[in-house]
């Protein structure tokens, strides 16, 4: 059963995530195990994974998400940078494994630094080496990018490219990696989703290039930008370029009525709106 929630904070300890959720009512949510924009993780002692998973009990939340931080780039050309995103992300997909969380997703990062063929080679190996080995519970899901600049992993064909090129490099990765569908960014990168007619197009391409076996989760963000337009802009549901219609037909699409849902719209009051639009589709 499909289930919807938000992008949640984790400030006073990562144990507080679940509390926050409750909160708000929904049956899941998303975090930051560590702080997106650079520094040291703090530490999943047994205390804080008990005090954790116990929350998460007691608010009866059995799924939730996390977020690798921003500034992950499989492609640099900067070794540090490059080799750091490789360690950074398995260390986050152990963390998670530690704390129960379903699925984690990241960006891949951008080809300024390195011609588009160079980034995209270095991007494969990059999740090979990043993922050989692991036997952790945490999947992992590579998240679809808005495609402005250089950014990589703005098509769903090149997102193919990636999991199909590592499962060949790596054959214990098969039927291992999945996706989140961003809807703010799939929107930026001229997917249509404002429609019943829209959404089920973009989900026939989706299903043709990637396989909808491996969408595993959607972030619900309503667009601030007009359709294709390579900006990423989210806007609370219902008041951007995709409309809620949009929102509704993909909600009650089907094929999707077990991929959960989470909202990355502001906080700032009309986040709970979103919650109870969303909640209103699903049923």
């Amino acid at each position: 059963m499909q289930a919807i929630g938000l992008h949640n904070s984790i400030a006073g300890g990562i144990f507080n995530a679940p509390l926050n959720a409750a909160a708000y009512k929904t049956d899941t949510f998303q975090m930051f195990t560590r702080s997106p924009r650079g520094g040291k993780a703090s530490a999943l002692t047994p205390a804080v994974i008990t005090q954790f998973t116990d929350n998460c009990k007691q608010s009866g939340l059995i799924r939730y998400y996390v977020h690798a931080p921003y500034y992950i780039n499989f492609a640099s050309s900067n070794n540090r940078i490059r080799y750091g995103s490789v360690s950074v992300v398995r260390e986050e997909l152990e963390r998670s494994s530690l704390l129960g969380v379903r699925a984690l997703m990241t960006h891949l990062g951008s080809a300024k630094d390195l011609d588009e063929k160079t980034a995209r080679t270095k991007v494969v190996e990059g999740l090979v080496k990043m993922l050989d080995g692991y036997r952790g519970n945490t999947q992992f899901l590579i998240e679809l990018a808005a495609g402005a600049g250089l950014i990589l992993g703005a098509s769903f064909e090149e997102i193919s490219q990636y999991i199909q090129q590592a499962e060949k490099k790596l054959p214990a990765l098969k039927n291992k990696i999945g996706v989140c569908l961003d809807t703010c960014h799939a929107f930026a990168l001229g997917y249509d989703l404002r429609t019943t007619s829209a959404v089920r197009k973009t989900l026939a391409a989706f299903d043709a290039t990637i396989g909808l076996q491996r969408l595993q989760l959607i972030h619900a963000n309503d667009s601030k930008t007009e359709l294709g337009s390579h900006r990423d802009r989210h806007e609370h549901i219902g008041e951007g370029k995709i409309g809620a219609a949009g929102f509704a037909a993909l909600l009650r699409h089907p094929k999707l009525k077990n991929v959960d849902v989470i909202l990355e719209t502001h906080h700032d009051g009309k986040e709970k709106n979103d919650v109870a639009l969303l909640k209103s589709f699903a049923n």
